[in-house]
């Protein structure tokens, strides 16, 4: 299975918290998203910890493909580190952890595709 991580954002915590919920009531799996007030590698893992069980996804490959995302996106990271300080206190970093399969089908739904 292939798995994607990208960092989608910042968010307030309430907002962040309150989408988490709705979330949990949704059919669609494979798709997560993690929130951090921390723009680390560390801090990141750290929330990725528990998906891959809840999934029943490969702990090392979904460990590999955000470690490889930190490795090769410097710039983007930089830029997203920046906004949560922008952001304040009352702010998470908001991620998206997925298996490639679960990621295309949620856009083609968004899309209407299907």
């Amino acid at each position: 299975m292939k798995y994607t991580f990208d960092i989608v954002g910042v968010s307030p915590i309430l907002h962040f918290f309150n989408h988490q919920l709705s979330e949990e009531n949704r059919t669609s799996q494979g798709v997560e998203y993690l929130g951090t007030h921390k723009c680390t590698l560390d801090a990141f893992l750290e929330t990725v910890e528990p998906v891959p069980s809840k999934w029943g996804w490969n702990m090392d490959e979904v460990v590999d493909t955000v470690v490889k995302f930190w490795m090769n996106n410097s710039e983007s990271i930089g830029y997203w580190k920046s906004r949560l300080t922008d952001a304040g206190n009352d702010n998470v970093l908001v991620a998206r952890v997925a298996d490639m399969k679960a990621l295309k089908s949620e856009f083609n739904s968004l899309l209407g595709e299907g």
